[in-house]
């Protein structure tokens, strides 16, 4: 039998939650699925680590870190381009000299523009906490096979979006926390097989994928999608279409959590 990890990648209230901030349509069906999973081949699984996307109030993708020309906080879901920054549409309430590189540095890797989103996963609180069916499901799993889950945060860091679960988009300087985790790819690489799950799989499980082609292809044979326990933000499934046609073709698994092959 394959030595298996499952990764659930920020499977939190605030997104998997109707009542939750930021919550990713589709997610509620996700956890059911793999909760399932967990419960049903939960024997199988020789290791399960989830992701913890965790933040700050005042974080760079947040409302109040931003104000506009009168002085008001910029609403959630707004596009803040370097143009719109030099024009002074809107301003960074700390660090401008920093977000100005920041910007620049983000536009030039072409991946992603900055967007403010609701104030999601805020340390402590409850929508950063695991989905409490997936919870149950993981504890229930710990005391039956004596092997305790692992949790990874991301985004704990202000100053630079954090989507995937290896490394910040934009490093920074004397920041560990922001820079490629190695030992988390490595943790991986030891299993035979890695299960990946989670929220949204638009941004941040799309951009997991990324980093494993991009930091440690030797994983990609190894990893299995499961494509039924992952949803998109709503209209931005074409972030991930590309990422995910790119790593079929480089040898990673895309299945249903009823197929996996152990």
């Amino acid at each position: 039998m394959k030595k298996t990890a499952l990764l659930i990648i920020d499977a939190q209230y605030d997104f998997c939650n109707p009542q939750g901030t930021l919550f990713v349509p589709g997610a509620q069906e996700d956890i059911a699925r793999l909760t399932r999973l967990i419960a049903l081949e939960g024997d199988k699984l020789d290791s399960i680590f989830v992701t913890l996307d965790t933040h700050k109030v005042l974080d760079i993708a947040h409302p109040l870190f931003w104000q506009d020309q009168n002085g008001n906080t910029v609403a959630p879901f707004t596009l803040v381009t370097l143009a719109s920054v030099k024009s002074g549409k809107w301003t960074p309430r700390y660090h401008q000299e920093y977000v100005t590189w920041y910007l620049e540095t983000l536009e030039e890797q072409g991946e992603f523009q900055h967007f403010i989103w609701p104030e999601h996963c805020l340390i402590g609180s409850k929508g950063a906490a695991l989905d409490d069916s997936l919870l149950e499901a993981i504890l229930a799993w710990t005391h039956r096979t004596g092997r305790d889950y692992v949790a990874v945060q991301k985004g704990i860091n202000p100053l630079t979006e954090h989507f995937g679960v290896f490394k910040a988009q934009v490093p920074v300087a004397s920041a560990a926390e922001t820079e490629l985790d190695y030992a988390f790819l490595n943790n991986l690489n030891a299993f035979d097989q890695v299960l990946i799950a989670g929220e949204a799989r638009s941004h941040c499980v799309a951009t997991s994928i990324a980093q494993i082609i991009r930091y440690a292809p030797e994983l990609v044979p190894k990893v299995t999608v499961l494509s039924d326990c992952m949803s998109d933000v709503p209209n931005w499934g074409h972030l991930a279409d590309p990422i995910f046609e790119d790593a079929a073709q480089k040898g990673m698994t895309f299945t249903k959590s009823g197929s996996i092959s152990f």
